[in-house]
């Protein structure tokens, strides 16, 4: 079956990927395992100022309005509420954070994301101050990939199967089982470091873990960001997150993540104690070496093409990389220098 791309994983990258190429008028099929990835259990949040240094995404001004308006199309199409729009109060946990906060406020750039917030109350533990941050907010990664799934499925655009790497065929032309591709792109998340054709690149892999919860006492309506993080669901119920492992890859729950997790929200917010755990969820994160995402086209291999790395990032960054992606796909620009795989030709694949 001749298609023009060939998707391998449907995780949130390899969705709105296949979402942007059939936007695009290609012919899509989109292979996964059927079984649970990160980008369903991931928080989904979008924050553009992140980091101890309260550090503004260099992108954002291209990042964030590409994010908004794929989910206001998405929520459009679908008929369904997938971004939540809330802000986030930032607790400055040490004087070092309290002084970038101060000069963060003082700089014209960041006006539009970080204020002071004079407002906190004794609920709040928060001895350094406390920054109300705009344009926050979280994707509802789950549900929105399982509307992008049956979609998929409804444009016989979706096989669910394990792609083996041994049945891929280069030459004379690209084929796996009974398609044809003019393109195959992997979208594998952490599990991309086993590709004999990216797992070269410089991947960084790390296991978080995050807890839905509920308490009977009032939570905040805000996003609280306190090194972790809570977000406020439905009827007194909250997720807590996320633990950040690096190097470990299992997606076995453990008790000291759930411990952490639940210190540290009573440090912050006694108030809610006593909290229950309703459930605990694992999640291996795709970062990088250089928190930059791996996207492109092999050097040998030109038909063969990675899309990953996104991280933690993930539901802010990769609209926008997408369309610059299919763009490149279909010649009509180039990839971004920071985010092309070409930075590491010389040292992670053949020369």
């Amino acid at each position: 079956m001749p298609i023009d791309v060939l998707i391998v994983g449907q995780g949130l990258a390899g969705s709105l990927l296949a979402w942007e190429l059939i936007r695009q008028e290609m012919r899509v099929i989109v292979i996964d395992n059927g079984r649970e990835n990160a980008s369903q259990v991931a928080a989904g949040l979008i924050n553009p100022v992140t980091g101890q240094r309260l550090v503004k995404n260099s992108d954002v001004l291209d990042l964030l309005p590409a994010a908004m308006q794929c989910y206001r199309v998405l929520s459009e199409v679908f008929q369904q509420h997938f971004f939540v729009a809330l802000p986030m109060l930032r607790i400055l946990n040490n004087v070092r954070e309290q002084r970038a906060a101060e000069q963060r406020l003082n700089q014209p750039d960041y006006q539009a994301f970080l204020a002071a917030y004079p407002d906190a109350t004794d609920a709040i533990k928060a001895p350094y101050g406390v920054l109300r941050q705009a344009q926050t907010g979280y994707l509802k990664t789950g549900l929105l990939l399982a509307h992008l799934r049956n979609f998929l499925i409804a444009k016989a655009s979706y096989r669910q199967a394990d792609f083996n790497y041994n049945e891929l065929i280069l030459h004379p032309n690209l084929s796996w089982r009974e398609f044809s591709p003019k393109h195959i792109v992997f979208c594998e998340g952490h599990h991309a470091n086993q590709n004999p054709w990216f797992g070269g690149l410089p991947f960084q892999p790390a296991k978080g873990e995050i807890l839905r919860c509920r308490s009977a006492a009032k939570r905040p309506e805000q996003i609280i960001n306190y090194g972790h993080w809570m977000i406020p669901m439905d009827a007194q119920q909250f997720k807590l997150g996320a633990t950040f492992q690096p190097g470990q890859t299992d997606t076995r729950p453990t008790e000291l993540a759930k411990h952490t997790l639940l210190q540290g929200i009573a440090g912050i917010m006694p108030g809610l104690m006593p909290i229950v755990v309703t459930a605990q969820h694992v999640g291996v994160r795709p970062t990088t070496l250089d928190k930059q995402p791996f996207i492109g086209s092999h050097p040998q291999y030109a038909n063969l093409h990675i899309f990953n790395g996104f991280g933690a990032k993930g539901s802010l960054a990769i609209p926008w990389h997408a369309k610059q992606f299919v763009a490149a796909l279909q010649k009509h620009a180039l990839l971004p220098i920071a985010v092309n795989i070409q930075r590491y030709y010389e040292t992670h694949f053949l020369r």
